[in-house]
């Protein structure tokens, strides 16, 4: 290949087009760029207008100009997310002339927060390449809502020269939505499931607890805290002297004369806390599902999502799918233990005044 072809062929599409209707190439618009090449050539052994004129009159390849700089965080899955960044002449420039000295990437979670905010101790520096212009990043802590500060460090002094923010984006949970819909998972067990009601038709039949009782059969004794306030009440003693958690009215050793001393005053305080266990999964839409030997409705694609009581104790959840025809099983068993070491909560028409 001549000088003159390598030349035309570093050119791009658009500027061969140029080259095609200078020399009057016929129908240049609708030629390949190989073609154009072709055609070029052909017109170029045919006049006596050489390569480097019709080159020095062609404009130089345009170039954006960036008068901004930007960044941009785009969350790729629950672990990790996708930066790019442009950065203008003028705002590196500033920078190196101030004394960057080293391009970053500052990750924050903003969950919650507005007006650029930022929750303490979450800030996480990442160092980039000086001239990158994209990186991934690791994710801290999924189902957040993170901000990506791009700016430069400085040398020995140590200081932050910011150059923009990225707009605020979600990032996915690693576990499936905690929002419960209705039509999830209906709980009803008197009906087939080839004729299950509506959601606002379905009532609970007391799964929940079902589910749970079979869970700690196995494990059952005196808990502490809400478990021993709970199994006291099944087994029909006085509770009435006893607050949500367990222990008498004035189990801190307080009387109503309180503490004594100046200025003493008299408030009515209360925390009530508690948690619940999520059991969830998926199946062959077909199969029968069972938890404990509770039979548990799918939705129309399979999945499936309990919400039961966690309370002390341990809870034993052995889960089985059969398919549709019985020859096929899968199952698991799943075990949790909870244990409150400490309790002195009471809910709110519990609180009475003390002295303090």
């Amino acid at each position: 290949m001549t000088q003159a072809l390598t030349s035309l062929a570093r050119m791009t599409l658009r500027q061969l087009r140029q080259v095609a209707s200078d020399l009057g190439v016929s129908l240049y618009s609708r030629k390949s760029k190989d073609e154009l090449l072709e055609a070029i050539n052909q017109r170029q052994d045919d006049t006596p207008r050489s390569l480097k004129a019709i080159e020095a009159e062609l404009p130089p390849a345009p170039r954006p100009s960036l008068a901004h700089t930007n960044v941009v965080f785009l969350p790729r899955d629950p672990q990790w997310a996708y930066v790019f960044w442009e950065i203008s002449e003028a705002d590196r420039a500033q920078a190196l002339a101030s004394g960057a000295s080293q391009l970053c990437l500052r990750v924050a979670d903003v969950t919650g927060l507005a007006g650029g905010s930022a929750h303490p101790h979450t800030l996480q520096e990442v160092v980039v390449d000086s001239y990158a212009t994209e990186w991934y990043l690791p994710v801290p802590l999924s189902d957040r809502d993170y901000r990506v500060e791009l700016g430069y460090r400085k040398g020995s002094g140590g200081g932050w020269i910011s150059l923009a923010f990225s707009s605020v984006a979600r990032v996915p949970a690693l576990h499936p939505s905690e929002q419960i819909l209705d039509q999830f998972v209906p709980f009803s067990l008197d009906t087939a499931p080839s004729t299950l009601p509506t959601p606002m038709e379905a009532a609970d039949s007391g799964l929940h607890e079902r589910l749970y009782q079979t869970a700690t059969a196995r494990w059952r004794r005196l808990g502490r805290g809400s478990e021993a306030f709970h199994e006291l009440e099944e087994a029909g003693i006085d509770t009435s002297e006893l607050n949500a958690s367990g222990a008498g009215l004035w189990a801190s050793g307080r009387n109503e004369s309180g503490r004594g001393g100046v200025a003493a005053r008299q408030r009515s305080f209360w925390l009530v806390a508690d948690a619940e266990l999520i059991v969830y999964g998926a199946t062959d839409p077909a199969a029968r599902l069972t938890i404990g030997g509770e039979e548990v409705p799918l939705s129309a694609d399979g999945t499936f999502r309990v919400q039961v009581p966690f309370r002390d104790g341990q809870q034993l959840y052995p889960i089985e799918a059969v398919a549709a025809d019985g020859e096929q099983k899968r199952n698991i068993t799943l075990e949790f233990s909870r244990s409150t070491p400490e309790d002195n909560s009471n809910p709110a028409d519990k609180a009475v005044n003390e002295w303090f």
